[in-house]
């Protein structure tokens, strides 16, 4: 007996995505050459973004996932301001194969984060006497699939070392 889509009673569950707590595990802004850095500056300045995604099981089908987003504004080899967030999150995910849960993991669940650091970090500069710095959206897929070539590279790479 199947029901209208042809799909037995007996199907698997869904696959789950919950969201169980979110917060701010480590935030630092450093404004080290206020006041003279908020006066009005000759040129935009440069602003490096480094992010990484980390995760941990911390239960039966739950994670810890951290966002970390560093950041540095420079001008004229002066630095304006500096920041540095882990935002983190606890995850359920239940019902996912195998071999979807880090992808899920290491994608879907910063995607779901992102949007919290970004307003975090956006007050922060703000607060520190700058116009506020609204971070671009990330293609986590590709920082994923660039972090996997990376690990396989340094693997490959230690298997070629000559002994």
């Amino acid at each position: 007996m199947t029901n209208g889509n042809g799909a037995t009673p007996e199907a698997a569950p869904p696959p789950q995505l919950n969201v169980l707590a979110q917060y701010t595990k480590d935030l630092s802004f450093e404004n080290p050459n206020a006041p003279a850095s908020l006066g009005p500056q000759a040129q935009q300045p440069a602003i490096n973004i480094q992010i990484n995604v980390n995760a941990n099981n911390v239960g039966e089908n739950e994670y810890e996932v951290s966002l970390l987003v560093e950041g540095k504004a420079e001008n004229a080899g002066k630095v304006l301001f500096s920041f540095d967030l882990t935002y983190a999150g606890v995850f359920r995910i239940v019902n996912v194969p195998q071999e979807n849960l880090h992808p899920m993991i290491m994608i879907e669940c910063p995607r779901l984060l992102f949007p919290f650091a970004r307003e975090i970090i956006a007050t922060s500069v703000r607060d520190g006497g700058f116009p506020p710095l609204m971070l671009d959206p990330v293609d986590f897929v590709g920082l994923y699939r660039q972090n996997i070539a990376r690990q396989a590279a340094a693997a490959e790479a230690a298997q070629i070392k000559p002994s």
